[in-house]
């Protein structure tokens, strides 16, 4: 009885140990370096050309999808820290460019009206236009993976989508939040979960009704300072998200002292506190391990993101809540 109370307990400790206690979702092979394609998908139904910014992992074979829709007056060449390390960690990572809301709206204007150039720009044609860039690219996707450099590339059957600020209400839309005017003929039924950076919530109607219907699991992520100065989403908007999804696993990182360029490769003007590279940290570790559990379906992955790992990432002062 003895013994096999023993080999009992051998095998729990090691089950465990198979269930995350090896996993590093921060691990990458030093000499990776991310090959980046920047071509131009086709919408023949609007006659709109969206570039995007590709990048690939070293492995050919058909690798899970990752979009990323960048913010107000940015471009597909933003936020590369995130599609180096996703394609690092062997995602096909693209980034997708909206005309419109892109840095072509602050570039083209004189200096002093460039913030109202932005303003203007947050508008709510330019949301609808993001919104449908995204099935645009996926359909291209489908395209580029039957025939040409890109071919055999792409397992379509796994996509996840991420964006911050303008990109994050693009990726709240498409990937399941109901609007009073169109309902859920936003949603994208191709994407299987998604990473939602400065999320908020929005002001037409209450938190409740416009996260009811999402289905698919959502990793949330903003800072204590996470402001800006288009647009009325404060820190109470943000975290009003979170607690009003219930169907499917969430999550969501509060990172303390943590400005609305935390998620950019660099400052923003107006910012004040300084730059925590941990920050920096804790997004790339705690977004693949998301992306590893819901698009992979790694077990390791889930454990880790499921248990005590990510308090090990995060500072003393930053929130992690989790809901698998």
């Amino acid at each position: 009885m003895r013994a096999l109370l023993v080999s009992l307990l051998v095998a729990l400790v090691a089950g465990s140990a198979a269930c995350g206690e090896n996993y590093d979702p921060l691990a990458i092979d030093p000499k990776f370096q991310a090959q980046t394609r920047e071509l131009t998908a086709h919408d023949a139904r609007r006659n709109r050309d969206i570039p995007v910014r590709i990048y690939l992992p070293s492995n050919e074979k058909p690798a899970p999808i990752v979009l990323f829709s960048h913010g107000l007056g940015g471009s597909r060449a933003g936020s590369k820290f995130l599609g180096e390390h996703w394609a690092a960690r062997g995602y096909v990572v693209v980034f997708i460019q909206h005309a419109g809301s892109d840095d072509a709206v602050w570039k083209d204007a004189a200096p002093k009206e460039r913030l109202a150039a932005l303003r203007d720009a947050a508008s709510l044609e330019n949301f609808l236009l993001r919104v449908k860039d995204v099935p645009a690219v996926l359909d291209q996707l489908e395209t580029w993976n039957k025939s040409g450099p890109l071919a055999g590339r792409m397992d379509l059957a796994k996509v996840g989508m991420s964006g911050h600020s303008f990109g994050a209400v693009t990726t709240q839309a498409v990937s399941g939040e109901t609007f009073a005017t169109a309902g859920k003929a936003l949603t994208d039924p191709r994407i299987r979960a998604a990473v939602i950076l400065s999320p908020s919530t929005p002001k037409s109607t209450t938190a409740e009704k416009a996260f009811a219907e999402v289905k698919i699991p959502w990793l949330l992520m903003t800072g204590t300072k996470d402001v800006t100065f288009i647009g009325e989403a404060d820190l109470e908007s943000r975290l009003g998200v979170y607690p009003a999804l219930h169907g499917a696993p969430k999550y969501e990182v509060v990172l303390d002292k943590a400005e609305h360029s935390a998620f950019t490769d660099g400052a923003l003007p107006g910012d004040r506190e300084p730059r925590n590279p941990n920050h920096h940290r804790v997004i790339l570790a705690v977004s693949t391990a998301f992306w590893d559990a819901y698009l992979r379906g790694d077990k390791n992955a889930l454990a880790w993101l499921n248990g005590a790992d990510p308090r090990a990432v995060l500072e003393s002062a930053d929130d992690w809540k989790a809901a698998p």
